[in-house]
């Protein structure tokens, strides 16, 4: 049997990355005789994070539109156009069997090639509100592997294959980890320990509403584990400094998320697809913060979904600086609520998306 040639595309933020880069791994399990190829957006992060998985990448010069007067979309036509003559070319040269794409800029311009040229395509779409780039595509891709119910008001149905969304795999190895993160972080041993995350490019006013109300946490005997981001990474360390504190902790980025999971009673996570995915799989209470700088609004969408179904606390962005602090206490303190929320929560978990999604990817070139 000849070698299998697959590219994987996605990127622009972790939840479009780490799910490429699961599904490469599913395939690398599965396919003794592979070659992967990432295609990634430059000057984005998948072009550091996918080479750090040990793939290659080629970049392509594409970027998202922007939905207010912007003079960036002045070029917008430009790259899409050079995106998708560099497509074309990459396609030619690498003569793919197969090309799953995960949503993000330059996802687009590649699986709309790939379709062109005849090629098995296969989209992940993680949320329950879609991108317009996959919402494009479905009509030339053969299968479209969602997280959420109901998808057929935006594709069509036949194509529909509910996969839920794959999540990273040290994650899935994080629930008996709780003793080795309380060693790592070095937390008060008797003392709730909330986690909060503002996913992978950070977040503004959830940064903002902790570093305002850091005392709370001294003052409550709450440890905090807080992940900044790179753009608020000196504020919150001159903060944490100044409280003198050693179970409140700050770090621009979190490499060990498993005993971040594992140690954390309760969570405080941005709405996307991927971050809630592995919440579900953690099954910790959760209070989302639904970034409203996204594409239609789709965290919101994500984040409703879970409050529906008593699984997730929600509070809006805009209303977190007054808030967010208040609910954390609040939730804290209520031991009937963390236990309510865990319980609805973990019965939402998909454990095995990646290997779903490789397995019905590969029954198309078979």
């Amino acid at each position: 049997m000849k070698k299998l040639k697959v590219i994987v595309s996605g990127g622009g933020t972790g939840g479009h990355i780490f799910p490429a880069i699961a599904i490469a791994k599913s395939l690398e399990r599965k396919v003794e005789d592979i070659e992967l190829l990432f295609v990634g957006a430059k000057d984005r992060m998948e072009m550091q994070k996918v080479p750090d998985s040990g793939y290659k990448i080629e970049g392509l010069w594409i970027s998202g539109f922007q939905r207010s007067f912007s003079r960036k979309n002045l070029l917008f036509p430009f790259k899409l156009i050079s995106s998708l003559i560099k497509s074309r070319k990459i396609i030619r040269r690498f003569q793919p069997d197969l090309v799953i794409g995960t949503g993000g800029f330059a996802s687009g311009p590649l699986l709309y090639e790939a379709s062109r040229k005849g090629v098995p395509s296969v989209i992940q779409e993680q949320n329950s509100y879609p991108g317009i780039t996959n919402k494009l595509l479905a009509k030339s891709v053969q299968k479209i592997c969602v997280a959420y119910d109901n998808m057929e008001r935006f594709f069509p149905k036949e194509k529909l294959i509910f996969t839920g969304n794959p999540i990273r795999k040290e994650i899935l190895n994080s629930s008996n980890k709780r003793e080795e993160g309380k060693n790592f972080f070095k937390l008060h041993n008797r003392r709730i320990t909330v986690l909060v995350v503002g996913g992978s490019l950070g977040a503004k006013t959830i940064n903002e509403s902790i570093n305002n109300n850091l005392g709370e946490f001294k003052k409550n005997k709450l440890n905090l584990i807080w992940q900044t981001g790179v753009s608020y990474e000196n504020q919150a360390k001159e903060s944490v400094k100044n409280l003198n504190e050693s179970g409140v902790q700050s770090y621009k980025f979190i490499k060990e998320m498993d005993l971040a999971y594992a140690v954390a009673d309760v969570i405080v996570s941005r709405a996307g697809a991927i971050a809630i995915s592995e919440l579900c799989f953690v099954g910790k209470p959760v209070i989302l913060v639904p970034s409203p700088n996204v594409a239609e609004d789709h965290q919101t969408q994500n984040a409703q979904s879970l409050v529906n179904k008593n699984s997730a606390l929600m509070v809006k962005d805009v209303e977190s600086r007054l808030k967010l602090v208040e609910k954390i206490k609040s939730l804290s303190e209520n031991k009937d609520l963390q236990e309510e929320l865990s319980r609805n929560i973990k019965k939402l978990e998909v454990k095995d998306a990646a290997d779903r999604i490789a397995d019905l990817s590969l029954e198309l070139v078979k």
